[in-house]
Parts: C-alpha cells; structure tokens; sequence
C-alpha cells in the first residue's frame, strides 16, 4: 500500500475472537482499562514513503526490537477518547478531530511525523465498527479508544526517529473511580513538578506521566485519590492533577481555570466545559489560581465547589484537600450543583441523548 493521506485498510478479523458468554461476563464489570477488545489498528510511517500498510488485525503483542527507539528515547505520544452507545441504539465519539489536532500538536512537539486527521479518525471507525459489541450498557459504559505512535526505527542515535508505529487499540471501561461519581481527595505535592516552561506540559507523552507516578504513590500513601501539580517556577500556582485539568466554581457562579501556559495539558473535555458553562450564564475565566487563595477562599467560603475533568474521569468533584501542612474541604465535601448540572449537560451531549448546537458529537454508526 502506497503512503498518502487517504488510506485503505486491510481488514484481518481475529480467528479466534472472545465468545459473546465470555464477552458479556468480561462487560459486567470491566473497571477501567484492564479487558481489551478483539482488534486493533496499525499504520506504519518511514521517511521518503509515509503512512503506509493501514491495516485492523487481531490484538496482539507488537514485535519489537530491543533497539527501538521508542525505548531509549521516548518518542511517543498518545490520545484518549471514548465511543457510546446513543439511546437510539447509534454509537457516537465526542470531538474526534479535536484530538486528531491535539495528536499532531504533541507530534510536532516531540519532532514526529503528522498524521493526517482524517486518517486518525478513520481509524478510530474501523475499531468500532469491527468492535462494536464490546461498547458497554449503562450510564457510565464506554468503549475507551487508545490511539498512539512510537519511534520504531532500530538505532541508537540521539535524533528524531525516521520510522513510526501508530496504533489504536479499545478498552470496554466503566468509572474511572472506583464507587462512581463521589468527591475525591486530592494531595497538594510539596516537592514533585509535571511540567516546566518549555518542556512537555502542552503535549500528551508518556514522559509526562511517568514523571507523575511518584507524586501519585505519595498521594496515595496521604489516603488521596490523585495528586495536583503547583508550578514549577514559583511552586505557587495550581497548574493540574496528575491526569486532569481543574475547575473552581465561585459563590457569585464565576467559574475559573487555570490558563493555558505551555505547562497544561489543553484537555478537550476542558475545552468544551469552558463553552458549556459560558452557555449556561456563569462568568468564565482562564486565570492563575494560587494555592493560598484555593485554601482562603474555602475557609471564606467563597469557594463553593472544585472538580477536575479529563476523558477518562469526565467531570468528578473534589472534596478534600490533603498537604504536608494539613487539609481542608470544599463546600463541605458533597458534589456541587454547578460541577453536576455541567456533568450531566456534557454525558448528555456525548451519548447524542439532547441537542448538540457545537456539532461536537460525531456519529459512528
């Protein structure tokens, strides 16, 4: 198959697919990113001769050898997104070119190669529809879809690699916390930093949550659900969770974010809400937040709620916050009425369960 920005894929049915008992009991509580579907999709990239060789075959392990580049010098990039199924018995994705933009944003950042963004949605369909019994029941069932790229090319030089693997691979999921839709607990790190000006913050790489994991085992050893991120000039101002923006919701309905400063990752989902609660009538605004004002306005009780939101969590309220120095809670720790009413407005909109007058929700089948 030639290289170009139109590809046909080579369909290969897995021989030997999970039976429809067996899938079904895999269904019925599939946590979150643990059951895997039948398929997957793999496009392959060389320099001189582009995508090429698109094809959807049996998921399996990728052959690799032990001098990829991917390995020595992480050159990899990933997105997150989710198929529903819709109350008409259709299946719906929400804001796929958003992410297709968003992967060629991180690709150029970590110096690979674009993919056309009608390739990566293209892609994205051929899992589904292939896939399309593994999407879950119920109001917090998805089929999580996971496309990503790697260096593939077998050298050991510190420069950008001349060929890429991409790959889609699909995740029936249910919530992202355990115990559904409750407040979580978060930690304030006092020592760790995601991201800093100039490096990987903006762009969705591996890297950027490997670096995370060590404040996300200390949040845990402090009882917490996920670590939240201060700057890292200042250690000052609150930049985002481990893999989630956040939101403050104000006693006069204002509802804030922090801006995007090359250090946050730009999430979809918070993208959208920002629209959604200008919609709604809330004053929005992306401005710095520091940490002090997060603990004085909750004390003052000007701060009435806090959610962070992200593909695979969507919108989940924040309770308490736990630091070295102590902890307190946010509008005594239940779930706000403006962090539901935007969650419902946004799980509505992805199922195509109302009207969508953003022309967000794509339609898959």
């Amino acid at each position: 198959m030639s290289g170009g920005d139109k590809l046909d894929f080579e369909i290969r049915p897995n021989p030997a697919p999970v039976s429809a008992s067996d899938r079904a009991a895999l269904l019925a509580n599939p946590g979150f990113g643990r059951v895997f579907t039948d398929h997957m999709v793999t496009i392959r990239y060389a320099d001189g001769k582009g995508w090429y060789d698109a094809r959807v075959e049996a998921r399996g392990p990728i052959p690799m050898d032990p001098a990829s580049a991917v390995l020595h010098y992480a050159q990899e990039i990933f997105e997150g997104m989710k198929a529903y199924r819709a109350s008409d018995g259709g299946v719906t994705m929400f804001r796929p070119y958003a992410n297709a933009a968003r992967f060629n944003t991180s690709a150029a950042r970590m110096a690979m190669p674009s993919l056309p963004e009608q390739t990566f949605v293209d892609s994205l369909h051929r899992m589904i529809e292939i896939d399309r019994e593994w999407i879950p029941d119920g109001a917090e069932g998805s089929l999580y879809l996971r496309p990503f790229m790697f260096a593939s090319e077998v050298f050991l030089g510190v420069r950008p690699a001349n060929e890429y693997l991409f790959a889609v691979i699909a995740s029936p999921v249910g919530a992202y916390f355990s115990g559904g839709v409750r407040p979580v607990t978060v930690w304030v790190s006092p020592d760790y930093t995601r991201a800093a000006p100039g490096g990987t913050g903006a762009a969705k790489c591996g890297g950027n949550y490997a670096a995370s994991l060590a404040a996300q085992a200390e949040a845990a050893e402090h009882g917490c659900d996920q670590v939240v991120f201060l700057d890292a000039v200042e250690r000052r101002f609150v930049d985002e969770l481990g893999g989630m923006n956040v939101f403050f919701v104000y006693d006069d309905g204002s509802v804030a974010t922090p801006p995007l400063t090359g250090t946050i990752l730009p999430g979809i989902t918070r993208e959208s809400l920002l629209t959604l609660a200008s919609a709604a009538g809330h004053r929005v605004e992306e401005r710095p937040v520091t940490f002090d004002d997060w603990q004085a306005d909750a004390a003052s009780g000007r701060l009435r709620e806090v959610f962070a939101c992200g593909t695979a969590a969507v919108i989940t309220p924040i309770g308490r916050v736990r630091f070295p120095d102590g902890e307190f809670s946010i509008g005594g720790g239940e779930p706000g009425t403006v962090t539901m009413a935007l969650r419902q407005q946004l799980v509505d909109l992805q199922r195509g369960n109302t009207a969508d007058p953003y022309n967000w929700v794509h339609r898959v089948l």
